[in-house]
């Protein structure tokens, strides 16, 4: 009996959804698998300098756990685009996503403070897979008072925006 092989990235890779798929697959190859998504946490934590055992890692590592548990329902190891689609929306962002999401923009808040410089998004983004002039382009969209920094929840709220469908010129930038 021949297994069926996993469907690959869609055709039309400029919806939101479709280039945050297209992030979430690092190694390219058609398909977000575990390794892909974890190896995104091991960028942000070798970007941040923090140790294996630093409480905040630990803390990423563990919201990855539960969120990729809930993508990969079926627990093959990998998440189809269609799986993706069919699973990602408000309800999932808000229960799931924005945990591993705020996990990460913990490990690159250098001074815990709640917000990110330039350099520290630029890294984080960086680390998630988005180009440094993307990311440069987003922090300057969500920086719109002009103070050099880009809030927790503002960060999130823009993520959200985007995989929902909302405005956000975030993740207009980024992707």
């Amino acid at each position: 009996m021949k297994i069926a092989e996993p469907q690959q990235n869609p055709a039309d890779t400029t919806t939101p959804k479709a280039r945050v798929y297209a992030m979430l697959d690092t190694d390219g190859d058609g398909v977000a698998s575990r390794h892909d998504y974890f190896v995104r946490i091991e960028r942000a934590q070798q970007a941040s300098g923090r140790g294996d055992d630093d409480p905040l890692v630990i803390a990423a590592r563990a919201t990855g756990e539960r969120a990729w548990a809930a993508m990969d329902s079926n627990g093959d190891g990998v998440m189809t685009y269609q799986e993706y689609v069919a699973w990602v929306d408000a309800d999932k962002f808000d229960n799931v996503c924005q945990y591993a999401l705020g996990a990460m923009f913990d490990l690159a808040d250098a001074d815990r403070d709640g917000a990110l410089g330039r350099a520290q998004f630029t890294s984080l983004r960086q680390a998630l897979g988005n180009a440094a002039d993307n990311a440069d382009a987003a922090f300057d969209a969500l920086d719109a008072d002009g103070d050099g920094r880009v809030g927790r929840q503002e960060y999130l709220a823009s993520i959200r925006a985007y995989i929902t469908g909302d405005a956000s010129a975030m993740g207009d930038a980024l992707y």
